[in-house]
């Protein structure tokens, strides 16, 4: 028999006291998320081909065309398994449409130290430029740049005359992916949106930048619809459309630390203008600042609303307003290009709508404004210590409420609407 120290046994007998206190549902847990680690990709294996886009042929002068490597890029790794590192490299990559889908069996990061730039040819796109679906796992990560050369297509957006127009290429689409983190990388002058999350679940969006000139049309931000857990976080958005908007189907949304201007503001909706929307719950904007943008926080939905669902449990607190032309909107009676029918009737339910420790300037007079409908009161409003001021001298602050029932505190007399 082996000798054994006095030391050692005693270290061995404490590790058993501690596993022994540990409860049964403690060791389950702890379990389970072995298991799920082990099963993230299995066990790590040698892809078929290179996973950098350079070593597969992609030439980073900005003209030839990179689209076939990153796809085989993207092949390589989905088909491995464990954690498998796509690289694109420093250098200017052209590509048309990249349908990155899954299901993989690995868990993949694209490390993006180069600038990937989408062609302006629109024949190249089918619907959107890099689309990644069905995929569990994603990390996109590095201090490259998607550039989607917006200004080679933006002629052609007629959706600001007609509202049943072609959509362009957007620009980075998450559809139906779990447990994705974007981080570090900057998105530039997209052709429509410059992101789109949409059915996807567990996302974390950190320390991105997001850029576009104030007059682009229909360059919003970041777009999230029908998806849940959804976290932005200390990013910084200039646009020519809304920050950050919010659509149907949207729980448990984190907007927090987010720089926004020029642009649209932070919006949820619209909603209702489509049959079966689902509702938005769970929404908190938090530590925000809105800078020379044309609405600050918003909530909209259409006059004449296809589906009823509610927008229910949100959070507006601490964010500043610098020279917002309209800080705080709840609208019931959108109807952008005239094509409602006026009829006042909604089907869009707004309740438990809170802001708080809200501050700044305001360049209207109209610091708040809420719109609600007259068949369907906004209910559970509360203003708290909102304390905005119009920035000129020809007029004063004010706020204009209809239908909107709830409470106001510490307030100024002339935004206590509520």
């Amino acid at each position: 028999m082996a000798f054994i120290s006095s030391a050692a046994m005693k270290a061995a007998v404490a590790a058993l006291l501690v596993f022994a206190a540990v409860s049964p549902a403690a060791r389950a847990v702890a379990a389970e998320a072995e298991a799920k680690a082990k099963a993230v990709g299995g066990a790590p294996s040698v892809p078929a081909g290179s996973l950098d886009i350079a070593q597969l042929g992609a030439k980073g002068d900005g003209k030839s065309d990179s689209t076939p490597m990153v796809l085989k890029a993207w092949k390589h790794a989905c088909e491995a398994t464990g954690q498998q590192k796509i690289v694109i490299p420093k250098g200017n990559y052209l590509t048309g449409a990249l349908d990155l889908v899954g299901p993989c069996k690995s868990s993949i990061i694209i490390r993006l130290d180069g600038n990937l730039l989408g062609t302006g040819d629109l024949n190249a796109y089918k619907r959107n430029w890099i689309e990644i679906q069905n995929v569990d796992n994603l990390s996109i990560n590095g201090h490259g740049t998607i550039d989607g050369q917006g200004a080679l297509v933006w002629n052609k957006n007629e959706c600001q005359r007609s509202y049943n127009c072609k959509i362009l290429p957007n620009s980075l689409v998450l559809d139906f992916v779990t447990n994705a983190q974007i981080r570090g990388i900057t998105l530039l002058n997209s052709k429509f949106f410059h992101m789109n999350i949409f059915g996807s679940k567990n996302v974390v969006i950190d320390k991105v930048t997001i850029k576009a000139p104030g007059n682009s049309p229909n360059t919003d931000g970041i777009h999230i619809g029908d998806s849940s857990n959804v976290t932005i976080s200390g990013t910084t958005i200039a646009v020519g459309d809304d920050c950050v908007s919010i659509g149907p189907g949207s729980k448990t949304i984190r907007v927090k630390g987010v720089k926004c201007g020029p642009g649209h503001g932070i919006s949820v909706g619209s909603l209702g203008r489509y049959k079966d929307e689902k509702d938005v719950e769970d929404v908190k904007v938090t530590g925000c600042t809105l800078a020379g943008t044309t609405n600050g926080l918003r909530i909209k939905s259409y006059e004449d609303s296809k589906s009823s669902l509610k927008a229910t449990k949100f959070l507006y607190q601490d964010v500043t307003m610098d020279n917002v032309s309209y800080p705080i909107i709840i609208d019931q009676k959108y109807c952008p290009n005239n094509i409602c029918v006026k009829s006042g009737a909604s089907k869009v339910a707004v309740n438990d709508v809170v802001f708080k420790n809200i501050h700044g300037t305001s360049n209207t007079p109209e610091a708040i404004t809420l719109n609600c409908a007259n068949n369907l009161p906004c209910q559970g409003v509360q203003l708290i210590n909102v304390d905005i001021k119009y920035n000129r001298s020809d007029n004063k602050t004010m706020s204009v409420c209809k239908n909107a029932i709830g409470k106001s505190i510490g307030m100024a007399k002339e935004l206590a609407c509520v």
